[in-house]
């Protein structure tokens, strides 16, 4: 089924987009960064974005990417926000980059939420298969789920948080420390952290005969692995979606992967996955997004999920 997904976050509000800007509340602190996708024009006044804005980006005139922030007076750079969804309770860090990010990516709300359901529902069965159940509920079969170009964390935590062994894998290491620092503000443990390449770990996974009940994927459009390996989407993609239809069990599993290269539509992701894996039980597909507070709809990013 194809959707538009505009999850609920009280931590977070797009105030206002347009002229290839947007003007985000991230708990305590408004920001303002470029967005190539908002081509309308603004709602609100400059004067009204510079008022409210805490910290704006301003793009290197040598790279489309970098750059660098310039707080107000007493704007903390780093700061914390939360997010509940049934039994979840996360808490992440937040931080200023010189790739105009912030440590998380809000419009993926709707895919946490999607993956706590999901282990949690996979938990329970687990532990119904021990017989353990019928004994009060300790410790199952804990699903085992893999999370690749896992970024901060906030898939490792929605999936860890519902009960499942979760494997995170990403190829920067202060990346991959600060989804540990979230998991711990998040009062949790147990994740299995993995700085190497997202490709060449799930190729050895194969080889090992690995399985895994879930699988979560956020590639970029273009990266380097932890010894240089090159990483490009259109190129690679295919192959990494063969190695995880080995790898994902062929009954109770899921698969999420999402695309934000502008041109990427989902229906190029279910073609793609539906290659590699064959036509799957239930499926969702189409577009994330969030809204102004003019209405305006602002697409960010693709996603598809499958369930076995």
């Amino acid at each position: 089924m194809q959707e538009l997904l505009m999850p609920r976050f009280a931590d977070y509000e797009l105030i206002d987009t347009g002229d290839f800007e947007r003007l985000e509340r991230f708990g305590a602190h408004v920001t303002r960064r470029p967005e190539p996708q908002a081509v309308w024009r603004r709602s609100l006044p400059e004067e009204e974005w510079r008022r409210l804005a805490d910290a704006s980006f301003l793009r290197d005139g040598r790279s489309e990417e970098r750059g660098e922030w310039h707080l107000r007076r007493g704007v903390a750079d780093r700061w914390t926000i939360d997010y509940a969804y049934g039994g979840m309770s996360l808490r992440m860090r937040l931080g200023f980059t010189s790739f105009k990010h912030v440590g998380i990516f809000p419009e993926q709300a709707a895919n946490w939420e999607f993956i706590y359901d999901r282990c949690a529902a996979l938990a329970a069965k687990g532990r119904a298969r021990s017989g353990d159940a019928e004994r009060g509920g300790a410790a199952g079969e804990a699903p085992r789920v893999l999370n690749l170009f896992a970024y901060t964390g906030g898939a490792t935590l929605a999936a860890r948080a519902a009960g499942a062994d979760v494997t995170h894998v990403d190829s920067v290491k202060p990346v991959v420390s600060w989804a540990g620092e979230n998991m711990t503000l998040s009062g949790l443990s147990g994740v299995r952290w993995i700085v190497e390449d997202a490709l060449r770990f799930v190729r050895r996974e194969v080889r090992r005969g690995r399985r895994y009940r879930g699988i979560m994927l956020d590639p970029p459009a273009y990266g380097r692995g932890a010894n240089g390996e090159k990483w490009v989407l259109e190129d690679n993609l295919c192959e990494m979606l063969e190695c995880c239809a080995q790898l994902l069990e062929p009954e109770d599993s899921f698969l999420v992967l999402n695309l934000y290269s502008m041109g990427l539509s989902s229906t190029l992701a279910r073609t793609a996955v539906h290659q590699a894996f064959g036509a799957p039980a239930g499926e969702q597909w189409g577009e994330l997004c969030f809204e102004d507070r003019a209405g305006k709809q602002l697409p960010l990013g693709t996603y598809y999920r499958m369930m076995r």
